[in-house]
């Protein structure tokens, strides 16, 4: 009986063994076939903006390192939703990866009815930019300074308006932001993107917007329009102003991230190498010259880890569920 017991558990040992070297090989062998055919980036925005230019950026690095072709595909409607909805249902075999910025964490309080789960339903590849937004007016509001503005805001309230790219937008998030550490409501005025609110902004008709630096940048250097503050905790190189953090809102901080993700289930070995060729592509100094010029901060080292883009998501969502929830908006 000893014996047979014996036996026994050996067999199951030796079985054990096998299957984890047999999986072994094959996550290895899935890892050595990949890419087996074009890779699709899904950006859940419009061709055109900041987030499909910074894809279309790193999908032509990545495309090298991986030795196989990458399409960026737009895929915008519904705040994004329609786009991130898409890679969640997607086979898990890394040809289908989501590139978004914060709307990724946002739109899990703006939507109350998802049909994912922006955390559960994805792995995460690593964080790709860093960028923040700007505080912009038109040219003849009248005011010259930030602390002008703000007497203006705080006097006037509804009677100026702000313009932002629609409900769930990073540019209508950071107004909210605004107008919360102020104390002011101003009257928004939502546009289809930030493109036709800064068109608007530089003729004159909206008063104040919050937008990202890739997009106003060419406005600001023209000096068609006021640029007052940007909203990231440190200063924004090659632009002379100040952070709202120091300049009377203590701890304001809304940047536009980058993460890419893969669907949940993606074979580790396989999001490895899209990390790895992620972070090929950060050091790529083709990119680092681009990125420079659109005033956007390519993710360090630490921050292109996918454990520090899952746990930057989660404070992520946490942090603007308290704001969208005080202002009581939702886009559902």
């Amino acid at each position: 009986m000893q014996i047979r017991s014996a036996f026994l558990r050996f067999r199951t040992g030796l079985m054990r063994i096998t299957v984890a070297l047999v999986g072994g090989f094959l996550a290895q062998g899935a890892a050595q076939a990949f890419p087996t055919k074009p890779i699709t980036i899904v950006v859940p925005f419009a061709a055109g903006g900041p987030s499909d230019t910074i894809a279309r950026l790193f999908a032509a690095s990545m495309s090298q390192k991986l030795n196989g072709q990458i399409i960026v595909e737009n895929v915008a409607g519904a705040g994004s939703t329609i786009g991130i909805g898409r890679v969640a249902k997607a086979d898990p075999d890394g040809h289908t990866l989501l590139l978004s910025h914060i709307s990724h964490a946002t739109t899990a309080s703006l939507y109350r009815k998802l049909s994912y789960d922006p955390v559960a339903d994805f792995a995460p590849v690593g964080m790709v930019t860093d960028g923040a937004f700007v505080l912009v007016s038109r040219k003849d509001l009248g005011t010259d300074s930030l602390p002008q503005l703000f007497a203006r805001l705080k006097a006037e309230g509804d009677k100026i308006s702000y313009a932002h790219a629609g409900v769930g937008s990073g540019s209508h998030l950071c107004g909210l932001m605004l107008m919360g550490q102020l104390g002011v409501k101003m009257t928004q005025v939502p546009y289809r993107g930030t493109g036709p609110a800064m068109n608007d902004l530089v003729s004159g008709k909206v008063d104040v917007l919050c937008d990202q630096i890739t997009s106003a940048l060419p406005q600001i250097q023209g000096k068609v329009i006021n640029a007052y503050a940007v909203t990231s905790t440190e200063p924004v190189k090659g632009l002379d102003l100040p952070t709202l953090a120091a300049s009377g809102l203590p701890g304001f901080r809304a940047t536009v991230w980058h993460g890419l993700y893969a669907p949940k289930g993606t074979p580790p070995a396989v999001v490895a190498q899209l990390n790895k060729a992620l972070k090929d592509a950060l050091k790529d100094p083709v990119i680092l010259q681009r990125l420079q010029a659109l005033s956007t901060d390519p993710a360090t080292e630490a921050q292109a880890d996918p454990a520090f883009l899952g746990r930057h998501l989660v404070a992520e969502i946490a942090a603007w569920k308290k704001i969208i929830d005080a202002a009581g908006v939702y886009a559902d």
